[in-house]
């Protein structure tokens, strides 16, 4: 089954960010997940990873991330490690590059979750074996691969359609963002004064968006970049590691709630996405969340879909 991942794909090492990638590279990478989430479906998937190990640090909390992997891996006929941080202590017991290489010996691929970005690319700078940013504080490129395979699942076509994002301009509004402007989705951003993307972040993804020619639209307005929007993204506003943000930031961000009659002001064909966790009644409401537009635990199942094709792509 490995001899028809496209050749386009072979020369993706490792998988650390989004802007790594060409954007033709990053749709062909989308079809490919949805190809082989359903080859799964039909029970056709072959262990293409019989044998093979992927290890995976943690040093943040998990529910989509690591069963996704540990799901993917168990369905390709591999065997996924769960390495906690406490255990592996990162800059603190030891050096990253050796803990690199001692991982990479011993394992034929190194997933990690953290809080620094700069550690997955130490890590991937020493590994010999293919290195995936599970999260870190600058990127989820992860989820963001997730993302577009719902988009394309639900609409047949990525350009075209304009994705609105409302709340913390955070990792997951990063990686979602230059995941559309690489693959021609016009994104908007919604985020009060102080939480937006930083203007370098934004002059980069407009540098990169090449040939596909997707805008960029920033508004402290939820109504004006959800009007006329096929996707309505949100996230929580308080991430991890900033717990003692957390009152201001609550403040911060009444006004940002997606709500019944803010999805009304998008497409009525729009959908409504969230990355999960959800502090529901908070920047999403129960009638959204579980309302007819939601496509958001499509979305979560196709972190096991998405990850699983990564790691057949990255381990093959």
């Amino acid at each position: 089954m490995s001899s028809d991942i496209p050749q386009s794909l072979r020369s993706i090492r490792h998988f650390l960010a989004i802007r790594d990638i060409d954007g033709e590279v990053l749709k062909t990478l989308v079809d490919f997940c949805i190809r082989r989430k359903a080859e799964f479906q039909r029970g056709r998937l072959k262990p293409m990873l019989q044998g093979k190990v992927l290890a995976m640090i943690f040093q943040k909390a998990s529910l989509r991330t690591r069963l996704g992997f540990e799901s993917a891996m168990a369905q390709l006929g591999g065997h996924a490690i769960n390495l906690e941080d406490t255990q592996v202590g990162l800059t603190k017991r030891e050096d990253v590059r050796d803990v690199a290489r001692v991982m990479a010996s011993m394992s034929n691929a190194i997933m990690a979750r953290v809080y620094g970005h700069q550690l997955v690319v130490e890590l991937a700078t020493y590994s010999s074996v293919p290195v995936i940013n599970g999260l870190s504080d600058w990127a989820h490129p992860c989820q963001a691969l997730a993302d577009l395979m719902t988009i394309r699942e639900r609409f047949g076509e990525l350009g075209g359609r304009t994705v609105a994002y409302v709340g913390d301009a955070n990792n997951v509004a990063r990686s979602l963002m230059t995941a559309c402007v690489k693959v021609g989705l016009p994104f908007r951003i919604a985020a009060p004064e102080g939480y937006g993307l930083d203007q370098g972040m934004i002059q980069s993804a407009r540098m990169i968006r090449g040939k596909s020619g997707a805008g960029i639209f920033e508004t402290h307005d939820p109504a004006e970049a959800v009007r006329g929007a096929d996707v309505i993204y949100t996230d929580i506003w308080t991430s991890m590691g900033q717990e003692a943000q957390q009152k201001e930031r609550d403040k911060a961000f009444v006004g940002f709630q997606v709500h019944a009659d803010l999805v009304k002001l998008a497409q009525p064909t729009a959908v409504v996405m969230h990355c999960l966790p959800a502090h529901r009644g908070q920047e999403i409401t129960d009638e959204v969340i579980d309302g007819p537009q939601s496509i958001v635990f499509q979305q979560a199942e196709n972190r096991m879909h998405s990850q699983r094709a990564l790691l057949e792509l990255l381990m093959s």
